[in-house]
């Protein structure tokens, strides 16, 4: 391998670690009356890095895509408007 693919392959890896270590933690159902209720920025910071998430949370069962322990609909807006970043929304439909 020449040295700058190898330099993009460990930036990848780093990013990818990154954004993992912010991810959502485990859905502990037993204990519903956490102690802080994630809102809005958390929810908006959750979905934009939910690709990475999702494939993180396959091989670890302590990371989920979604953190229940939210305060409703402004962490939902907030993951929703993340994810809608990530994926294009609705900007890539008007393109054409």
């Amino acid at each position: 391998m020449q040295r700058s693919s190898v330099a993009v392959l460990a930036l990848v890896v780093a990013v990818a670690v990154a954004l993992s270590a912010c991810a959502p933690g485990p859905n502990n159902v037993a204990e519903v009356s956490a102690p802080h209720l994630v809102g809005f920025w958390p929810g908006l910071w959750h979905g934009i890095i939910s690709p990475v998430t999702f494939i993180v949370s396959l091989f670890n069962d302590n990371i989920n895509v979604y953190d229940v322990h939210n305060n409703g609909n402004w962490y939902n807006f907030g993951f929703m408007l993340g994810v809608s970043v990530v994926f294009g929304g609705g900007a890539r439909a008007s393109a054409r």
